[in-house]
């Protein structure tokens, strides 16, 4: 046993022990006979820091990691960081900003080789910061979206789609991003809210006979406009549907088209139609049989107005900003008489969330995937039970996302991430070669998983007698077509796709990529299986055999995982495309659990962003509190279905809970109390120590069927009343005085009980009071977790100590509302008709009642401070501090002298002659209530008041409803005191 210090820091515990874990290998215990857990991590951006989400989400992981190596299997928590294509090459260029040095200029060869270095210097800020959060992830086996086993599956993945016909190149709508020149994802892109204009503008009829109103918040995108729509069943312009329009500015002849998109209660009822710069506007155009080829596009890759298909567009526009061409634009058709006239307005609008710059919706090639296709297997997944949802809530989310899916886009115009395995090269006709230079669309396409594998087949294609070149783009490949004019031998020079892969492509692989597929072949677990008897109480878990029963063939049994958990942010971004990808490649699903937590919001309720600046930093509050405090906090206020609300105080309160656990440890070891050496319950004759047991069980119980249903809540507070209230709070104090050899084993088996069951909450104090509490075999995270054997309970001992807990409990609150000094000790008077349910009925001798206080005199002397105990209408009575059994007189009682306590329909009485001044409490007592019925009716009348619940700020009528609740119960407890002084 070692001392512990009379003081708990965490700062000097937790470092130490997560060094110790790392260095022995413990998270990821050599079990080859365990059956199989894994747990794969959302993979944070390698640019990250810890962020509130971050610490949420990673100690619910770690908890159920925890919580399942206690339980014996070979739990494996898969760590990797994510190459986040965009952040990434975003710092690095920020970074050679600050030096002069434009990536440009560098060539992407060096300048991957400078990421790839930053990567190395400065890239595991977040890993080192997930270790102070104490997860216990399994760092031997690290991955990185980039490293080479997980890009051979990236590559693997993307020509076999498109082998499939699922993954193809497309003319289409994209996010555009104009200071980062790439298209981004739906989840890059943040809307605000901002003050804008509405202009609405006269379209003539190209026959003179009439003009259409339309209106725009992006005037300048008329230069682009191939259509005007109104709803089919406007009898407005029923006439009109089939007509063209004269666009003021270009000229250009338009249709009028009939489409529902247009709403009839919105504005003239007619819309403009550009879609090769609006999501909606696309959409109509593809009803209306328009090609993607055959759209408009007006502005180049940095939304500089560029020249359109049909060459309309006035020179004096050509190459201005966007907005500048908005300017313009309005100037011009104001001139002209076509602008009718303009409506301020908020405007919801598109930013980039790393640019901050507005993002354009632009028409472009891009690679995409057949998401409708493969989402089928994954909704059929989770309809039958395949990958069940927690919480369930969230299926029709899911579905309904699901099966109305577009089209994924996966490639992004940037250097650093997975390149498209894609070449293009001119076309054989006949012996001639076609070529084609800047347009992909006419050139010879090869997919491959590498480069190696793409000559084989550009080789084949153009035969034997021409050599294939890969240059870096066309441009160099035309140089090279001219330089080689009229010499001897004969080359074909490729280029091949500048574009990257999305990281949401190559994350949906994690759960299957991370664990060796597809080098690895599928491989059944071999195991040893068990013989007759009962695990021994020296074995820790990880030495503990386990039938492999049942145990899975993929992947050594690593996949499916048993469990994802995520924020519901990312449920379509991440958890539906793992479903997609891993049912596709791998014929299952990728996990049969997907949990969805809630998001972390300010105290106030309000989503949290460096903009407000009401931003957490999870490594303050572990520095102020620790690293247990935070993480128990995550897990008590996680209900699922629900965002958490910080709340600082609470982190503290869970910091104050483990100082009580420290404290209770080193009262264990002042009175001798120290480690278990069994797991099994141990014997017990004395109904508190028969009780404790039992409370522990019923908190194993408890706790089991929480995390069965990834009820995070329910398990963290079970434990906390469980220790705080239960064990701290009672049991200690009931044992004070009186800890023989049977209540020093329970007691330090009990204690060692909750140092297992809390691990997975806090596991840095569980394992320093495990290793203090006496010499262990083995740490404590690979220890066994506690039986819930039911047989354990004594429910007649249970009835006995819950009796005294609240006769006790009533002792103590009658004392503390009367004002009676902690040091003065008085007499308990009960009669004789006592009755404990399934003890005893309505008449007891006095014999029985003496035998039962006198079995918890202890009790009744520290705790509650008594004195002596009188039997009414009889002879009998006991010194409660020394056991002695003395007689007694009857004398008359005097009811003015008296305070009634009732308990458990037991009447018992305090005598209070020479203890307090009963006049003057009485007079203390009812100027209390007075003055606290006058507050509370204040309030009351300030609440009842609809001026001041209508405008007073919403804080100041919480405030009023709390200190109104606050009063009411302190007059209620002041009459209640009152009352029992008759």
């Amino acid at each position: 046993m070692t001392e512990l210090a009379k003081t708990f820091d965490p700062a000097t515990i937790e470092p130490r022990w997560y060094a110790h874990w790392e260095e022995k290998g413990l998270f990821r215990p050599d079990r080859p006979t365990a059956e199989p857990w894994t747990l794969v991590n959302p993979p944070p951006n390698v640019t990250g820091s810890l962020h509130i989400g971050h610490a949420l989400d990673n100690t619910l992981q770690d908890v159920m990691t925890r919580y399942e190596r206690l339980r014996g299997k070979d739990a494996r928590w898969v760590v990797g960081t994510d190459h986040a294509g965009i952040a990434t090459q975003m710092v690095v260029e920020r970074n050679l900003a600050s030096q002069g040095i434009d990536r440009r200029e560098m060539g992407r060869e060096a300048f991957l080789d400078h990421v790839w270095e930053w990567k190395a210097q400065s890239g595991g800020q977040i890993t080192r910061q997930l270790r102070r959060l104490g997860c216990s992830m399994d760092w031997s086996d690290e991955r990185f979206t980039m490293d080479e086993g997980f890009s051979a599956a990236v590559l693997k993945v993307f020509a076999q789609l498109h082998r499939e016909g699922l993954l193809y190149r497309d003319k289409r709508l994209v996010n555009w991003d104009p200071k980062l020149g790439t298209a981004i994802s739906d989840l890059e892109v943040e809307t605000r809210e901002v003050q804008g204009k509405f202009w609405h503008l006269t379209y003539p009829l190209a026959d003179g006979s009439g003009s259409v109103s339309v209106a725009t918040t992006r005037p300048e995108t008329m230069l682009a406009d191939i259509a005007v729509a109104v709803h089919p069943d406007d009898p407005r312009y029923t006439a009109l549907i089939g007509k063209e329009v004269r666009l003021p500015i270009t000229g250009r002849l338009v249709p009028i088209v009939a489409d529902a998109h247009a709403d009839p209660e919105l504005g003239s009822g007619a819309v403009k139609i550009t879609p090769g710069h609006d999501f909606n506007d696309f959409e109509v155009a593809r009803r209306a049989g328009v090609q993607a080829g055959q759209m408009l596009n007006m502005l180049g890759p940095t939304a500089r107005v560029c020249q359109t298909a049909d060459g309309l567009i006035p020179e004096e526009l050509l190459g201005l900003d966007r907005f500048e061409a908005r300017t313009k634009v309005v100037e011009m058709l104001d001139a002209s008489g076509h602008l009718e006239r303009v409506e301020d307005r908020v405007i919801q609008t598109p930013f980039g969330d790393r640019s901050g710059v507005v993002i354009e919706p632009w028409l472009t090639d891009q690679w995409y995937v057949d998401a409708a296709t493969l989402a089928q297997p994954a909704i059929e997944a989770v309809r039958s039970g395949a990958i069940e949802i927690v919480p369930k809530t969230w299926e029709k989310t899911f579905f309904n996302w699901m099966e109305n899916i577009q089209p994924w886009c996966v490639s992004r115009q940037l250097w650093w991430g997975h390149r498209i395995p894609a070449w293009y090269g001119p076309v054989l006709e006949g012996d001639t070669l076609k070529i084609a230079p800047g347009d992909r669309n006419a050139q010879r396409l090869f997919v491959a998983e590498s480069e190696e594998a793409a000559l084989a087949e550009m080789c084949a294609y153009y035969g034997e007698g021409r050599h294939v070149v890969i240059v870096e783009d066309d441009e160099e490949a035309v140089r090279r077509i001219l330089a080689d004019a009229g010499g001897e031998r004969v080359e074909v020079y490729v280029t091949r796709d500048s574009d990257v892969l999305d990281t949401w492509f190559s994350s949906a692989l994690w759960p299957f990529a991370t664990i060796g597929w597809p080098e690895k072949e599928p491989s059944p677990l071999q195991g040893r299986g068990l013989g007759e008897g009962d695990f021994s109480p020296s074995l820790s878990s990880a030495d503990r055999p386990l039938s492999p029963e049942g145990a899975r063939e993929t992947l050594s049994g690593r996949y499916p995982n048993d469990l994802l958990i995520s924020g519901f942010d990312i449920l379509f971004f991440w958890d539906a495309r793992m479903m997609m990808q891993g049912m596709h490649f791998l014929g299952d699903v990728p996990f049969k659990r997907l949990y969805l937590h809630g998001l972390v919001r300010a105290a106030d309720g309000q989503k949290m962003s460096k903009s407000k600046g009401n931003t957490v930093d999870p490594l303050g509050l572990i520095d102020r509190y620790g690293a247990d405090a935070l993480r128990f906090f995550m897990a008590a206020m996680e209900s699922q279905g629900r965002d958490i609300k910080m709340d600082e105080r609470r982190v503290e309160g869970y910091r104050n809970f483990a100082t009580k656990l420290w404290n209770a440890a080193r009262f264990c070891q002042s009175n001798g109390i120290g480690a278990s050496t069994s797991l099994e319950p141990p014997a017990a004759a004395q109904a508190v120590n028969k009780w404790i047991i039992g409370e522990t069980v019923k908190t194993v119980q408890a706790v089991d069927l929480a995390l069965a249903d990834l009820r995070f809540d329910a398990a963290a507070n079970a434990i906390y009343q469980f220790v705080w209230s239960r064990f701290c709070d009672w049991y200690l104090e009931l044992i004070k005085g009186a800890i023989d050899e049977e209540t020093k084993t329970v007691a330090g088996w009990v204690i060692d009980q909750i140092l297992v069951m809390l691990h997975p909450f806090m596991p840095f104090i569980t394992e320093e009071l495990w290793h203090a509490m006496g010499e262990r075999p083995y740490d404590l995270i690979v220890a066994k977790w506690p039986m819930a054997d039911a047989r354990a309970i004594d429910p007649v001992a249970a009835r006995e100590v819950d009796w005294l807990m609240s006769l006790v409990s009533e002792i103590r609150t009658a004392r503390t509302e009367l004002n009676i000094p902690p040091s003065a000790r008085t007499d308990l008077w009960v009669d004789s008709k006592f009755s404990i349910e399934g003890m005893w009925g309505k008449e007891v001798p006095a014999e029985p009642i003496m035998a039962l206080f006198s079995r918890h005199r202890s009790a009744f002397a520290k705790v509650a401070r008594l004195k002596r105990l009188d039997i009414l209408s009889s002879n009998l009575a006991l010194d409660l501090e020394t056991g002695e059994e003395i007689s007694r007189k009857d004398a008359p009682v005097d009811a003015r002298s008296v305070i009634q306590i009732v308990s458990n329909g037991v009447v018992y009485m305090i005598p209070l002659e020479g203890v307090i001044d009963l006049d003057a409490e009485r007079t203390r007592l009812e100027k209390g209530i007075a003055a606290a019925a006058k507050e509370r009716d204040a309030l009351a009348g300030r609440l009842n008041n609809p001026s001041f619940v209508e405008r007073a700020k919403p804080e100041a009528v919480e405030k009023a409803r709390a200190d109104h609740a606050d009063k009411a119960a302190e007059a209620e407890r002041l009459t209640a005191a009152l009352e029992r002084l008759g």
